[in-house]
């Protein structure tokens, strides 16, 4: 199946995608660790059906040094041993703020879990991670873009 439509091919998509994408680049100076904000990307995107959002994460993790075993296990994070517990942390809110749709809500013993390891500019991070690879999921699989050709190393 092809794209519905190339964004980048009208006038409106690209002014509103750069936004997205500058959102996404203002978050690499976070101190929140790349390897966590690619794996709460992987998992938004495991939630959200985004083929192409998790062919390039999975990719970019991959190249940043991530250990494929924790790729492979991060839509099971929960139920394994493999995760710091800050990172379980990002990890659950990334689940609760992507599943909102869902009638769910990011609950107090999740943030309060997560304000254990990470300060307010962090928290500020992990929720911009989660508000952003969300949007970028919802445009992909509204249009029907499909993983498989990203190259890893092209992050825009």
């Amino acid at each position: 199946m092809d794209a519905r439509l190339n964004p980048t091919a009208t006038v409106i998509g690209p002014k509103a995608m750069k936004h997205v994408v500058s959102a996404d680049h203002a978050l690499a100076g976070s101190t929140v660790p790349r390897a966590t904000q690619e794996l709460m990307k992987i998992r938004a995107s495991q939630i959200n059906g985004c083929g192409a959002c998790l062919d390039m994460h999975v990719k970019e993790a991959l190249l940043a040094g991530e250990d494929p075993l924790r790729v492979g296990l991060v839509a099971t994070w929960s139920e394994t041993t493999v995760f710091t517990e800050a990172e379980r942390a990002a990890l659950e809110l990334t689940e609760q703020g992507s599943r909102l749709a869902d009638g769910g809500r990011v609950t107090d013993e999740a943030w309060a879990e997560a304000s254990r390891h990470y300060d307010e500019e962090q928290l500020t991070a992990l929720v911009c991670v989660v508000a952003v690879i969300n949007a970028f999921n919802r445009v992909n699989v509204m249009l029907g873009i499909r993983g498989g050709d990203y190259e890893p190393g092209h992050l825009g």
